[in-house]
């Protein structure tokens, strides 16, 4: 009996694909920039045929690929193009096992989708704080692996500050169980916190406790112009002090961000009045604080008389907020269609934020000097996206073929500040050589130490983060 028909009486038939067309869902990133080839994507139900999976390709050393929702930014969940790689997918494994009101938890499978889970919360009078672009569609086992972020690590933090317990398969099969709902537990080395932000290559994620948090009964938005990025950590600094600290995000948007969600969203147009270089959009909430609107307004009334905001617009319906969201939420997908982009995950001190931009706009400008400018992000927790467009005058491949130039010169910039050169997206395939040369040796030595100790044979999610 081959491996393949094995794992099909693990996990049922039709749960083991291997047709390459039927698999291309699989091995291509969203991007189109990754693509791969993989000997099989096997789909088990449970954290026991996860587990019988894993123990068989242990026993014949077969490459594993954990797979959540595919949507990575930097190739992690993509197989290379060798074709022997098993890609494990966990998108049946998406219950709800458990929900704790009084201890404010949520007990799920790794493959619940990301945006089931908020619902989920509110349902029951909670929220779920995670909220990133990719929401509709990615699976919580990956925002784990990943650490993702979101609009709302300013006052939640990040993926990691709402896991609370974990289960993970072990790469030998062995399955741990450490799905506890405990704040407290000063027993040793907190173990799940190695397997948060691993991408998988330590093991794989089947179940989760996660946080959830009282539902505000109020929120606020507004869409305010500003000078200047400067002025925009100016604001940042205001706002959380006449809130009490209730800005829960807040977001740097440029111009050509905006422009290019008008292009390509349908009916959606410039929510300001006039066109700015630089907007900033801010989120208040509060269960205390039922005069929101009267709040934001005293902000932006104070940014006003400080020169630190241009215009504002301040919605007075829900709906009206959902649309000022929908700018952000749209910027992502509106590059695509604008041609190639050069994609940044830059985090840096949240005083050093401007300093940033303005000097990786000349690195990148000696390059390329007539690059686009698409920078978006963060602001509360220092993380932006700084994503240099294809220049009108110059095609596609010719513009990519600068991808290792212009990111070596703005990572440069981001380390020379004591950032990081992924705030959230993780490493992937897309920067194993460049955690390699940013890293100090002894981080790497010790990285490879713990991943040798758990994955001896190499065999879970290979050339992934460390190569």
């Amino acid at each position: 009996m081959t491996i393949i028909e094995k794992m099909k009486a693990i996990v049922g038939e039709k749960h083991v694909i291997t047709d390459e067309s039927d698999m291309q869902g699989f091995v291509v990133e969203w991007r189109d920039k990754f693509v791969g080839r993989a000997r099989a994507v096997v789909q088990p139900k449970t954290t026991e045929e996860v587990a019988a999976v894993v123990k068989l390709c242990a026993e014949t050393k077969t490459p594993l690929v954990p797979q959540a929702g595919n949507t990575s930014l930097v190739g992690g969940s993509i197989p290379f193009t060798g074709g022997d790689e098993i890609i494990l997918s966990v998108a049946r494994m998406n219950s709800v096992r458990e929900i704790d009101r009084l201890n404010g938890t949520l007990t799920v499978d790794a493959g619940c989708i990301l945006a089931n889970l908020q619902t989920t919360a509110e349902e029951n009078g909670f929220i779920f704080p995670l909220r990133i672009g990719s929401e509709g569609s990615c699976q919580i086992g990956g925002n784990i692996s990943t650490n993702a972020g979101g609009v709302q690590v300013l006052h939640y933090g990040n993926t990691r500050e709402q896991v609370l317990g974990l289960e993970v398969v072990l790469p030998d099969g062995q399955i741990w169980d450490g799905l506890t709902g405990l704040r407290k537990d000063n027993t040793g080395y907190d173990i799940k916190q190695l397997f948060i932000g691993a991408e998988g290559t330590l093991g794989i994620v089947t179940g989760a406790v996660v946080k959830m948090y009282p539902k505000p009964k109020y929120q606020q938005v507004a869409l305010a112009a500003v000078p200047s990025v400067e002025a925009a950590i100016e604001f940042l600094s205001l706002a959380r002090a006449m809130s009490g600290d209730q800005v829960t995000a807040i977001e740097l948007i440029s111009r050509y961000c905006v422009d290019m969600v008008m292009r390509h969203v349908p009916d959606f147009t410039d929510p300001m009045p006039a066109r700015y270089d630089w907007h900033i959009l801010v989120e208040l909430s509060s269960s205390a604080t039922p005069e929101l609107k009267e709040l934001m307004e005293s902000i932006l009334e104070a940014a006003f008389e400080k020169e630190i905001v241009l215009d504002a617009v301040v919605p007075a319906s829900e709906a009206q907020q959902q649309h000022l969201w929908r700018l952000r939420e749209e910027i992502s997908a509106a590059q695509k269609p604008e041609g190639g982009s050069i994609k940044h995950d830059i985090s840096v001190p949240v005083s050093r934020f401007a300093d940033f931009i303005r000097e990786a706009d000349v690195a990148v400008g000696k390059i390329i000097p007539t690059f686009r400018t698409v920078v978006f992000g963060h602001i509360g927790d220092g993380n932006v996206h700084y994503n240099p467009m294809q220049p009108e005058d110059m095609g596609r491949e010719e513009y990519l073929s600068h991808w290792e130039e212009v990111s070596r010169a703005v990572h440069d910039i981001a380390v020379s500040m004591r950032g990081s050169i992924s705030a959230e997206h993780g490493i992937g395939r897309l920067k194993a050589d460049d955690l390699v040369h940013y890293k100090p040796a002894i981080e790497i030595d010790l990285m490879r130490r713990i991943k040798k100790a758990f994955d001896p044979d190499g065999i879970m999610n290979p050339g992934k983060l460390l190569k």
